[in-house]
């Protein structure tokens, strides 16, 4: 038996789509790795299955390459969107995943804005070990100089922790990025951002995710990134991310809820066996 998908990337960050709705699909953690195997198999950042829902469009699901389910995945979920406004015509959809509901809209020319809710900035909801003050952490994490500011923590639906770097390109990222993954401090490890303000209304942002390493572009760690950085005053309430695959754009709106606009495409359809 095969079963179709669709290879999509949201800035790079590259996804393998398994429609879902018709036919129940359930890999293993095993099945997950082997599809993400980039030598082997399809190869992808992420797998992501949409299946039925009751009370919204479609309910999507998450793997990262490493075979675990995640919550929520941001570009992902702007990707997953864009396919079924293409397919049902619509100009916004409704999408149902384990972190909540998503409301994804059309706008523009392969351009999606998706309403990812309210960040989590309690310590329970990344959620980390011990109680902490999440704007700016009181725990050393990872011994090197630029890495020196406290790192603030929020959740998207999954658990970020971002630093704040003079220089983004000698940021220690490959090397601090799996070692803070797997800190105690992070129970369900964490994505690890690497943020250089440039000015009030954009950052450089480069992303150690959790389960996958570093990608070209991480649309939960991009919403992370700017509540992080506008809750220490360091930018106004709308930023521009500039990350390796491209740029999206992030709105933290006055009644808290986190809008995320940037492109989808379609590389090609295959069928997995």
């Amino acid at each position: 038996m095969t079963r179709p998908f669709l290879k999509m990337n949201g800035l790079g960050n590259d996804f393998v789509v398994v429609e879902a709705r018709s036919a129940p699909f359930a890999p293993t953690a095993a099945e997950v790795r082997a599809i993400a195997d980039r030598a082997s198999g399809v190869g992808c950042d992420q797998l992501i299955s949409v299946g039925p829902a009751e009370d919204a469009d479609a309910f999507v699901r998450f793997w990262n390459a490493d075979g675990e389910e995640v919550s929520a995945c941001g570009n992902g979920s702007r990707c997953v969107g864009w396919l079924l406004m293409q397919s049902s015509g619509k100009d916004e959809i409704v999408i149902e995943t384990k972190a909540g509901r998503l409301l994804a809209t059309r706008a523009g020319e392969r351009l999606v804005s998706v309403d990812m809710g309210p960040p989590g900035l309690d310590w329970s909801q990344i959620p980390l070990a011990q109680a902490q003050d999440t704007r700016a952490l009181d725990v050393g994490l990872y011994d090197h100089p630029a890495l020196s500011l406290a790192p603030g923590c929020v959740s998207m639906g999954n658990p970020h922790v971002v630093f704040f770097v003079s220089d983004i390109e000698t940021a220690p990222i490959a090397e601090a990025g799996p070692v803070i993954e797997r800190h105690p401090l992070f129970p369900e490890h964490v994505n690890v951002g690497f943020a250089q303000v440039k000015d009030r209304g954009r950052i450089r942002l480069r992303v150690w995710e959790r389960g996958a390493g570093l990608t070209k572009a991480c649309g939960t760690g991009a919403c992370a990134a700017m509540v992080a950085a506008a809750r220490r005053d360091l930018i106004d309430r709308a930023a521009t991310l500039e990350l390796d695959g491209g740029e999206l754009f992030i709105e933290w709106r006055e009644d808290g809820h986190v809008i995320m606009t940037g492109p989808a495409a379609v590389d090609f359809a295959g069928e997995l066996k």
